[in-house]
């Protein structure tokens, strides 16, 4: 079976993209892809300039950690860390390759509005807060590309959207490039760009 067939993609800096698709579409195998977690059966992933493919598992990991980050659709939070200690931790780990964060852990937890539970365990937070923690630990890799799968999936209606406008004032901030995979037709609307994925292919969207 093949996840995904014949796909040529170009992220920018700085761009907002949206994947659109059903369930089982190749909406996380591209984004997997796409971050190096895993590598293509044929063709190549290259990042700043670098195939993925040629390297080892620590040196992708390395490259990973060099200004790629993930929000998943569970927040996938540490759970025996508290919400400060998750940021710290993702702080960490950029700083060893290379990417001291131009924030400290407590700010960036004040940033998404959560300075008050900094010592929550991840049992202790609600949904929407522990997306914003998943937030503030990916802004802690300083990322060039942050990689989001159905970030709000798990969410109410009225919490998806503050998370939504939380992520897209934190792009304006950073500037990052955002590539967001959803079948929600309104988030791919607030995308510049947007691709749809079926049966492993992918064509330019609009609308």
């Amino acid at each position: 079976m093949v996840a995904l067939e014949g796909v040529d993609l170009t992220i920018e800096a700085g761009e907002t993209l949206a994947l659109r698709g059903p369930s089982g579409s190749g909406k996380t195998t591209l984004l997997h892809l796409l971050g190096g977690l895993v590598l293509p059966s044929e063709g190549e992933v290259v990042w700043k300039g670098r195939s993925l493919g040629l390297l080892d598992v620590a040196a992708r990991g390395k490259a990973r950690a060099a200004g790629i980050a993930y929000v998943f659709q569970g927040s996938n939070l540490l759970p025996n860390l508290t919400a400060l200690e998750n940021v710290a931790f993702t702080a960490w780990v950029a700083e060893k390759s290379g990417r001291r964060p131009s924030m400290e852990p407590e700010e960036l937890l004040a940033l998404v509005g959560l300075e008050g539970k900094a010592e929550a365990l991840p049992t202790e937070l609600s949904g929407g807060e522990a997306q914003r923690v998943a937030l503030a630990r990916s802004l802690a890799q300083l990322p060039e590309l942050l990689l989001c799968d159905e970030p709000t999936g798990h969410l109410d209606s009225d919490t998806a959207g503050r998370v939504l406008d939380l992520l897209w004032a934190l792009r304006e901030r950073f500037g990052f490039a955002l590539v967001i995979a959803t079948h929600d037709p309104e988030v791919a609307g607030r995308c510049a760009r947007r691709l749809e994925l079926a049966d492993g292919r992918v064509s330019e969207g609009s609308g």
